[in-house]
């Protein structure tokens, strides 16, 4: 049985979150480096129907057949036309086409894939046996947080969709801001990256200035100790205090994090606040003269002439800035 929605947090949904990526970690070998998310592939489903370009009838869909594909028997139209045989499954949307009925069958099958691939990898990340035939809507918070952690970054991405179309239900902010802080889940990195991206809009996921604070040491500690930017999770981070957090929290956390020992996360300090200047000129001065005394105390060759070059672009108002250094590892 899916998941239903409900509006209501429960203190425990944190910790079933946790418990849940621990049960991840375990199965993983008990490993929690985190993994290098290939890049998003978008799902479209159902495709076109053959069918439809070559005018197949409604009254052509005469016979019946079956297929197998992944343990399961799917019944099959067939419609013999001049230009070859085509099969419709009705469960899973889905037509193909082929000379024959064997080869139509086999082509059926092998269409089938990217939708049972989808659906197995939504299971595999909620514990169920089965693949997934519900509807990300209709899940509880909950299970839609634990599917940011999915390892196809499109189902992630529909996650994070169904959550900001959700964001007046109080029950997610908890969840996202526990996902912010895991430093344990192999995929991690891309569900930070879409906590950072619903962040963009805090205010619509907090109940006042406690949640906002919560929200901001954990994006934060997120850039404070990064070990890689996978997923382009601690840039994000950056981007999101100094473009769109800037006035309360991004200028004063952006400086302290030029201190921070991860040098991926001074790095994406350095260019959030170029967006801190954007929207609080007034701010210029500050962080102009911390910009030029990092270019100076950095460890790293790199971020130093990345950081006086950034202090240059902000004090000549230039409409872009110097692009970040990738570092030798990174390559």
């Amino acid at each position: 049985m899916q998941s239903t929605t409900t509006s209501t947090f429960h203190p425990e949904s944190v910790q079933a979150l946790v418990a849940w990526i621990d049960r991840v970690v375990q199965a993983n070998g008990g490993s929690t480096k985190a993994r290098k998310p290939g890049h998003r592939t978008k799902f479209h489903w159902p495709p076109h129907p053959v069918s439809a370009s070559f005018h197949v009838l409604a009254s052509d869909w005469t016979g019946r057949s079956s297929v197998d594909a992944f343990g399961e028997t799917f019944a099959v139209k067939i419609a013999r036309t001049p230009h070859g045989v085509f099969g419709r499954c009705d469960a899973i949307w889905l037509e193909a086409r082929g000379d024959t009925e064997e080869e139509m069958l086999e082509n059926l099958a092998s269409a089938a894939v990217p939708l049972f691939e989808r659906q197995f990898a939504i299971a595999r990340c909620l514990e169920q046996e089965t693949r997934f035939q519900g509807k990300l809507r209709e899940l509880a918070p909950l299970d839609l947080t634990k599917l940011l952690f999915c390892e196809d970054r499109d189902v992630a991405n529909e996650a994070k969709t169904e959550i900001e179309k959700r964001a007046s239900e109080r029950a997610f902010f908890p969840l996202l801001t526990a996902v912010l802080r895991d430093r344990k889940h192999p995929n991690r990195r891309t569900a930070h990256w879409c906590v950072l991206d619903l962040f963009e809009d805090l205010p619509s996921f907090c109940d006042g200035h406690a949640d906002e604070l919560n929200a901001v040491s954990a994006i934060k500690a997120l850039i404070w100790d990064a070990e890689d930017d996978f997923a382009r999770a601690i840039y994000k981070a950056g981007v999101v205090l100094g473009g769109h957090l800037p006035y309360d929290f991004g200028g004063p956390v952006l400086l302290e994090c030029l201190q921070a020992p991860s040098k991926i996360g001074r790095r994406s300090a350095i260019h959030g606040l170029y967006h801190v200047v954007e929207w609080v000129p007034e701010m210029q001065a500050r962080v102009v003269a911390a910009l030029r005394e990092h270019a100076l105390q950095d460890p790293e060759p790199l971020l130093r002439a990345f950081a006086a070059q950034m202090a240059t672009d902000i004090e000549a108002d230039n409409s872009d800035h110097v692009i970040e250094p990738t570092f030798p590892d990174e390559a």
